[in-house]
């Protein structure tokens, strides 16, 4: 099984419509089985699609804001798609970005989505509020393993500190999982070389890291410049170090991880984001 995440930067990044085409061909030569994605988006009040559901999208229950028709993550499915590549993929909006984005998350799969559930992760619920967050997590057909896309807040948040955050996914997480393996894909906006903060807290958790547990990686990093969130006087800044791994892939069971490896990196496919990304092998 191959596992890939990316915090997109989507509608926000310069050049997003070639970057988009460029990521459409990194997946396209991949074959991820699952695919998580952060900060997707669409911009606000543009017309939505239509009143039907794009085609292969599942839509989760309760709270939910209309594709429309420059979000991010339905012409990517598009590009697929017309590629010849079908994936079966689920969006939802957590809040107001930039003012005039409704910004979320996106999940996408190879096998037809069983169950799609997503849940509020922030102790503000304020649309309004660019702060709020919400977590996205689908069942595959044939599967009982959960897959969710997370994107967190900041341990030195005043206002929405990681560890709350946490404490409201894994509860979420736990309880849903029906007794199956769970995966977190995502930007936990959490430095690994950071010692008793957002990090340690996941493995302290009883979570696995799968950088740590695959058989062949590279450096994990996935951030190597300044970019929103970590520069100077913003809550999660620390930039002793320019270079960063906050992104990560976790399992709730210890599994067999083959290879752990950045990509979109310039190195393994073009720069699409202000992100890396991370792709992991399973036996």
């Amino acid at each position: 099984m191959k596992l890939m995440t990316l915090n997109t930067h989507s509608l926000v990044e310069p050049d997003c419509e070639e970057k988009l085409k460029l990521f459409a061909e990194v997946i396209k030569e991949e074959k991820p089985d699952i695919l998580a994605l952060q900060e997707v988006s669409q911009t606000a009040g543009v017309v939505s699609l239509s009143e039907i559901d794009p085609p292969n999208f599942t839509r989760c229950e309760g709270f939910h804001v209309a594709v429309r028709s420059d979000n991010y993550a339905e012409r990517l499915a598009r590009l697929l798609e017309n590629s010849g590549e079908k994936y079966y993929w689920s969006w939802v909006s957590a809040k107001l970005g930039y003012e005039k984005y409704d910004e979320g998350i996106a999940i996408f799969s190879r096998k037809p989505i069983c169950e799609a559930k997503d849940c509020l992760i922030s102790e503000s619920g304020d649309y309004s509020n660019w702060k709020t967050r919400r977590a996205l997590g689908i069942r595959t057909e044939g599967s009982s393993d959960w897959f969710y896309t997370v994107h967190m807040g900041w341990w030195k948040d005043q206002e929405e500190p990681f560890d709350r955050q946490w404490k409201r996914l894994e509860e979420f997480v736990r309880k849903n999982s029906g007794g199956g393996n769970c995966w977190l894909l995502g930007d936990f906006n959490s430095q690994d070389t950071v010692r008793d903060e957002g990090y340690d807290l996941v493995c302290a958790s009883g979570w696995n890291d799968t950088y740590i547990l695959a058989e062949k990686k590279d450096s994990g990093f996935t951030v190597e410049e300044e970019i929103d969130g970590w520069r100077d006087g913003d809550p999660g800044c620390d930039e002793s170090q320019r270079r960063k791994r906050l992104d990560y892939i976790f399992c709730s069971e210890k599994k067999n991880i083959l290879t752990s490896d950045v990509i979109c990196n310039g190195k393994d496919h073009p720069v699409v984001s202000d992100h890396y990304g991370v792709r992991i092998t399973t036996a």
